[in-house]
């Protein structure tokens, strides 16, 4: 089966970056990140791919970005200007995670089937938030508490959810 997961890092309020970059630093989060995705297709809007100094090893690259004349010159990176279209050029991959931002997590909502969210236990001032979700329609199939540490200043928690499928 064919999974679609959204990943991310997201405060309690929702917030997942200001002024095109992430609001805390979390070492165990981006391990877990790097590990999630590696080997698999990321997709993710332009203002996101822009914040990396090079494309992420190991993953196809999908751009979303509503500039016609937008392009890149890195290898492994493609450009498309809607999700069906960068979701079309993965389709072949069984497992696609999207990355961000706020925009494009909003529109792969709808499509996702998974969720891989980590739970930062703190409200932050931000100006890129996590879309709201009715928890209804998901159910939670893994849960990880981690305590603030020396490496990590806030508390937070793992969370997998699955779309919950009417048949």
């Amino acid at each position: 089966m064919k999974t679609i997961t959204l990943i991310a890092a997201i405060a309690e309020n929702n917030a997942i970056g200001k002024n095109n970059d992430l609001l805390w630093h979390l070492p165990d989060d981006f391990k877990r990140f790097k590990a999630l995705t590696t080997g698999n297709p990321i997709i993710m809007g332009r203002k996101t791919f822009e914040t990396f100094p090079k494309p992420l090893p190991h993953r196809k690259h999908i751009i979303i970005t509503r500039d016609e004349n937008y392009s890149t010159n890195f290898d492994n990176c493609v450009v498309v200007h809607n999700l069906d279209d960068a979701l079309n050029e993965v389709k072949d991959a069984n497992i696609i995670y999207i990355i961000g931002g706020g925009q494009i997590y909003t529109m792969g909502l709808e499509k996702a089937t998974h969720m891989e969210l980590t739970i930062v236990h703190d409200n932050f001032e931000a100006d890129t938030f996590f879309p709201d979700f009715d928890k209804k329609n998901w159910k939670i199939i893994a849960e990880e508490y981690h305590p603030k540490d020396n490496n990590h200043i806030y508390d937070f928690t793992y969370i997998t959810y699955e779309r919950i499928l009417e048949i």
